[in-house]
């Protein structure tokens, strides 16, 4: 049987999904918290955890250093999802993808804006279909800073309760897309590895829906 490899990032989707994998009689024998390994070892013999950034996680999977992965839908929208396949939607670590800045900024595309985000390619799909010239900044975090200081006009971001951007005069004014966390697996790796991959997504399938109830 192959060793499954489960790219996963630290943070609020780790925290997230591991209720989950243990519902599905998975666990991490290491703390991810405390553990410096890159790759943490599970209770069960033929599943492994690699530890990467939340954005090469469909990268990992995409070119076959892992199986599978749970990552964000803003970081699937972005990278693209060649070679991907996305079976499950986890309804985890919920946000939304917005168009945000100050409350009197014109979007009727009879100016060319500024827009500064980390999500370059969901920033410019989303202007060109609503026909808006605008110029990508690219930007790694504090995104609310840019407009304050006059870099940009708008932000693309990803809003949870929207209070970092009330504490800086910005509000949402559109949304791109909702956001929870999904599977995704190598698509060449469905096949090689259905058995095993298709029980795991069987057993993560009914932790969402007990969830859920």
């Amino acid at each position: 049987m192959t060793m499954l490899n489960i790219a996963l990032s630290k943070g609020r989707i780790f925290k997230e999904t591991l209720p989950l994998l243990a519902k599905a009689g998975i666990e991490p024998q290491d703390n991810p918290d405390t553990s410096r390994k890159l790759i943490l070892p599970s209770n069960h013999p033929n599943v492994q955890f690699l530890i990467v950034r939340a954005s090469d996680v469909p990268t990992y999977v995409q070119l076959g250093g892992a199986h599978l992965g749970v990552v964000g839908k803003d970081v699937l929208m972005e990278h693209g999802g060649d070679g991907l396949v996305e079976p499950l939607d986890l309804n985890i670590a919920r946000c939304r993808l917005m168009v945000a800045g100050y409350p009197d900024v014109k979007l009727d595309g009879s100016q060319r804006l500024r827009v500064a985000t980390k999500f370059a390619n969901c920033a410019r799909r989303h202007f060109a279909q609503h026909a808006r010239q605008v110029e990508i900044i690219k930007l790694y975090g504090s995104m609310e800073l840019a407009p304050i200081v006059g870099l940009c006009d708008l932000i693309v971001d990803v809003v949870d309760s929207g209070a970092t951007l009330a504490a800086n005069g910005l509000v949402p004014l559109e949304m791109i897309a909702q956001i929870s966390s999904r599977v995704v697996v190598n698509r060449a790796a469905l096949k090689t590895n259905n058995q095993q991959i298709s029980s795991l997504l069987t057993s993560l399938e009914a932790a969402v829906t007990q969830n859920k109830n």
